[in-house]
């Protein structure tokens, strides 16, 4: 019982200090003594201390000896680098999973997802925007059911998140990311391998260069 407490501690800390180094709250460069970080939390060092270890083999941050825990940033070149893979993963887990003819039940998420970015679009609410598309993403990998799959392309969402969400407010409202995201989930519906294939790779490659040509038109090396 005591060692489900500790777990469900470490647990609590981790998915609160991830969500804080996703939303920007902990910015790239931010260093925090683990005493202080525990105490912000209202916990004692070692769920801290286990969620740190966590968060750290995710490479979003690095144990810093006698100083405590930095954000790592995030380069141009490491965004390049996520994008490659991305691009290559993303579009065969969405046309496996087209392969499989999921019904509308299975699919219900994807639509939901898909049509509160439509909503946060008309509302001008880009936070709401960008947690329907995570939760797109995210939940399309969940329904293909390759879990190592899940949690490798999940770290990498971690990683760019925190660019996503500076460059979503130096680009057009994306308008044409959420009618991509409507063009792949009917080829979903149709059970359509190669055209989730096709629409996904396009989705990702025109998503990745935008992101990537702002960084650096904008001269941001890092993030």
């Amino acid at each position: 019982m005591q060692l489900q407490k500790v777990r469900s501690r470490t647990d609590d800390a981790y998915l609160r200090l991830k969500d804080d180094i996703r939303a920007n709250r902990m910015a790239p460069g931010y260093l925090e003594p683990e005493p202080e970080l525990a105490s912000r939390l209202g916990m004692s060092r070692t769920p801290v201390h286990e969620a740190l270890i966590r968060l750290q083999a995710e490479g979003l941050i690095e144990m810093v000896p006698r100083r405590g825990a930095r954000v790592l940033p995030i380069r141009v070149e490491d965004m390049k680098e996520i994008y490659e893979i991305l691009n290559a993963l993303e579009p065969e887990a969405a046309a496996h999973l087209a392969a499989r003819n999921p019904g509308e039940k299975e699919i219900a998420p994807l639509d939901a997802a898909t049509a509160d970015m439509s909503v946060a679009l008309e509302r001008g609410d880009l936070d709401a925007w960008a947690a329907a598309d995570d939760r797109f993403h995210q939940t399309l990998l969940r329904l293909h059911g390759n879990q190592r799959l899940a949690a490798f392309v999940g770290a990498l969402y971690d990683q760019a998140h925190r660019a996503r969400m500076v460059t979503l407010r130096l680009r057009e409202p994306p308008i044409v990311s959420t009618a991509e995201h409507r063009v792949i989930l009917e080829f979903l519906r149709r059970g359509d391998a190669a055209g989730t294939r096709n629409a996904f790779r396009l989705h990702r490659e025109r998503t990745s260069a935008e992101l990537i040509a702002i960084l650096e038109n904008y001269r941001l090396p890092q993030l």
